[in-house]
């Protein structure tokens, strides 16, 4: 019904950037909050920016000034553009979205893409 597919991870050097892209896709109507959430190993998963569908955004505070979000409300994509990367940014990222559908509505997550950040 609803997919959505993550980016872009991988492996790069302390002070480098990445740029995450996720899409979503099925029968969406409408797609109000999309995200990023990250999960370290033996962590739990923590927000990292949200951006709802008028464009306003949120980001957890250790990636304030550092990362940025933005969306295609078009392309039912949402990206993430991560500067300055630190090793404690190395994670599993999640792509999050609130969709209504033609089946409903829910809740969606991608499968992850890991990013892994080397001192």
């Amino acid at each position: 019904q609803v997919q959505l597919v993550e980016s872009g991870g991988g492996l790069v050097q302390a002070g480098g950037s990445l740029r995450l892209s996720c899409q979503a896709s099925g029968s969406i109507f409408r797609i109000n909050v999309m995200g990023w959430y990250r999960q370290a190993p033996g962590k739990q998963r923590d927000l990292v920016a949200t951006v709802t569908s008028g464009g306003s955004i949120a980001y957890g505070d250790s990636v304030k000034g550092r990362f940025t979000i933005s969306r295609d409300n078009a392309k039912n994509t949402v990206y993430l553009k991560m500067d300055s990367l630190k090793p404690e940014d190395t994670a599993v990222y999640y792509c999050n979205g609130d969709i209504e559908h033609l089946y409903g509505s829910g809740h969606y997550w991608g499968q992850g893409t890991q990013v892994t950040v080397s001192s």
